[in-house]
């Protein structure tokens, strides 16, 4: 824990109890390098588990998903910050949805903004989400955007 005071990393604990009706733990900690007091509380952070389609669970990863917008928007005109920007609006979306969330649901919000923001990302987005086997697909996803006003 680095002192707030003067950003030493050495700091050590010379307090600790419950708070928040035991839901976190309040630390009363020490700087060894210029004897600065502060407190901090620890929390436990509800880990958001994504299931994925053959059933199984595993940890929700915002740097999976940046992977996977970040390869339909290739060699497209959208920054970097942007892409992150997009990760963190379909994470907050799914988190509201409770502590577990089917791929699908996270792939629906990719598609959403995928095709506000850039139409050759949403179909690239698209190919590998809804599983295109040939170019008939891309046909019929191009007409469902084109009819959709896109």
């Amino acid at each position: 824990m680095l002192c707030p005071t003067c950003g030493a990393d050495d700091t050590r604990v010379i307090d600790s109890r419950p708070a928040e009706a035991g839901e976190s733990i309040r630390r009363r900690r020490v700087c060894e390098a210029c004897e600065s007091r502060f407190t901090t509380y620890e929390r436990i952070e509800p880990q958001l588990m994504v299931r994925k389609r053959d059933g199984h669970l595993e940890p929700f990863s915002a740097a999976k998903l940046v992977a996977g917008m970040s390869a339909s928007l290739a060699d497209r005109s959208i920054s970097g910050s942007a892409v992150e920007e997009l990760a963190a609006e379909v994470e907050a979306a799914v988190r509201q949805q409770g502590a577990q969330v089917k791929s699908d649901v996270i792939g629906r919000e990719v598609l959403d903004r995928l095709k506000e923001l850039d139409e050759v990302a949403y179909l690239r987005f698209a190919s590998v989400y809804k599983d295109f086997k040939d170019a008939a697909d891309f046909e019929k996803e191009v007409a469902a955007l084109e009819s959709s006003g896109q």
